[in-house]
């Protein structure tokens, strides 16, 4: 029967032996899945996040015997000073908290608004690395009756580094559970109309916003190894397609408009072009008015605000540039929730 106050779906009691445990089940939960963010910008609280991230096989996909040694005695000894100090550039320190968790814990917030009126989806959110975790928020859902999951990686394009071991996080907790739940997967969305027409909207919108016409307009991905690619992840591919349709969307011409790959890491070859080489060479080939936009990010974070709207700023000012601007991600923006909305719709078809 169902609880009116709870909207949960509860056994009947009276049938119950007297040392039988409450059961509560009936409702349905949206988990969100982001990346992470670190507990703090000072070195320790930004190891622990750098030794969980690049300790994963799914980002580095080298031998363990490899890559144990470069990144506990060299990386880490190093990095997390450096990349602190860029995410105390963005930090939210009103919540003392990186803007990526912020603006997660806002998406989760305004989707349960429209989602859970009648009590039977509960909608949370989670990060991959990091807090809160992923495990936490499915027990803490499990805990208000959802006996069906749908995990919502809050990643436009899959990638195996991204989508893939944000699941893979989710799978390991379910392998703990005695009663696990029902679980579902939202697929990418990277040529979801939902999502093209919001962020062409959005790109519209602040385009008009600024004090000049873009002689370029980069759309800026986050990059990986190219031998991922050559394994046969579709990530590269997603984003080309990103980035073709948002282009035919906004009618603007193939020579004014550029697709490139950021955040190179390491030695290897990565996705090409690379953003930041790209900017240069715009910038000492006579381009004075740029902007970028970075469609495979579905909030801000450390990628864009510090490496597109302020170092890759100042690559092309120091090249030649004039005018510059970094068009924001859809983040808890209305037409954000849109997008998020309509997936999480779509695919709970059939468990309402």
């Amino acid at each position: 029967m169902t609880d009116k106050a709870s909207g949960q779906v509860v056994d009947d009691q009276a049938h119950w032996p007297a040392d039988h445990p409450s059961v509560a089940y009936g409702r349905i939960g949206v988990l969100l899945l982001n990346l992470g963010t670190p507990d703090g910008t000072s070195y320790w609280p930004m190891r622990r996040y750098l030794k969980e991230f690049l300790s994963d096989p799914r980002v580095i996909e080298e031998p363990k015997w490899k890559w144990w040694p470069i990144l506990n005695l060299i990386i880490l000894s190093k990095r997390p000073s450096t990349k602190g100090k860029d995410y105390a550039s963005i930090w939210n320190n009103e919540l003392d908290e990186g803007p990526l968790k912020t603006i997660t814990r806002n998406q989760a917030h305004k989707l349960s608004a429209r989602l859970g009126a009648d009590g039977r989806i509960i909608v949370d959110w989670a990060m991959r690395y990091q807090n809160p975790s992923t495990e936490s928020r499915i027990n803490w859902l499990m805990e208000q009756g959802c006996d069906r999951v749908l995990l919502v990686p809050l990643y436009p394009q899959y990638a195996a580094a991204t989508s893939a071991t944000a699941c893979d996080e989710a799978f390991r907790a379910l392998m703990k559970m005695r009663w696990q739940p029902s679980v579902r997967v939202a697929p990418a969305y990277f040529e979801d109309p939902a999502y093209i027409e919001a962020v062409a909207s959005s790109m519209e919108r602040d385009l008009a916003k600024i004090d000049f016409v873009p002689e370029r307009i980069i759309a800026t991905f986050h990059g990986m190894p190219q031998k991922y690619l050559q394994k046969g992840d579709p990530y590269h591919c997603q984003c080309q397609k990103t980035s073709r349709l948002l282009r035919e969307r906004l009618g603007v011409d193939e020579e004014k408009w550029l697709t490139t790959f950021q955040s190179r890491f390491g030695n290897d070859p990565w996705l090409q072009p690379y953003t930041d080489a790209t900017v240069e060479r715009l910038g000492k080939e006579g381009i004075k008015k740029l902007v970028l936009v970075a469609p495979g990010f579905s909030a801000d974070c450390l990628e864009t605000l510090e490496e597109l709207d302020v170092e890759n700023r100042e690559i092309f000012m120091h090249n030649g540039g004039e005018k510059f601007a970094y068009l924001p991600a859809l983040n808890e923006g209305e037409e954000g929730i849109d997008v998020i909305e309509a997936v999480v719709r779509r695919e709970l078809m059939g468990w309402k």
